[in-house]
């Protein structure tokens, strides 16, 4: 056990009627959920700074992620970002409502509506993921980049158990 004590080593002090084999496991859930948490806390008070909010970003990230023109249907995004159809509805709207972002009716099939980023929108997405990728670097900083890839294989392997391989081509 390391020299320091983290939160989570004084709450599974605290733990008891937990068999031993299960206590890594327990500790390791404790570890994912309460680093998730902070580093969600800390990209929201950077997004506030940019008057963006995490479901913004998100919507944001689907789109720039598109590449030129940024353009994704209605269903391609409700399949990127896991959400109802009603879910994927208000969020368009409301980053339409900022100019970011602008439904059309495709060409070929006027039953479906395909969303765009709009200048503006590509240029804050732009901002916003630069200033996230920033503050991704200066929190996980303080792991190697050996550290981090043997982090990213396991929770890769642990990910990929969970809710299968990606589906996207």
């Amino acid at each position: 056990m390391p020299a320091e004590r983290d939160h989570v080593d004084g709450v599974m002090a605290q733990i008891t009627g937990v068999r031993a084999e299960d206590r890594v496991s327990k500790a390791l859930s404790f570890r994912l959920l309460r680093a998730a948490r902070l580093l969600e806390t800390e990209l929201r008070r950077e997004f506030d700074a940019f008057g963006v909010g995490l479901w913004e970003v998100e919507l944001l990230g689907a789109l720039k992620r598109a590449g030129p023109p940024h353009r994704l249907s209605a269903g391609q995004l409700l399949d990127s970002m896991r959400l109802t159809s009603g879910g994927v509805t208000k969020r368009v709207a409301g980053l339409e409502r900022k100019g970011w972002v602008r439904r059309d009716i495709a060409p070929g099939d006027r039953r479906q509506i395909l969303v765009s980023l709009t200048d503006e929108g590509l240029a804050r997405a732009q901002e916003v993921f630069g200033m996230k990728t920033q503050t991704e670097a200066r929190l996980l900083g303080v792991l190697s980049h050996a550290e981090q890839d043997r982090m990213n294989a396991d929770l890769r392997e642990l990910l990929l158990d969970w809710e299968g391989p990606d589906r996207r081509a």
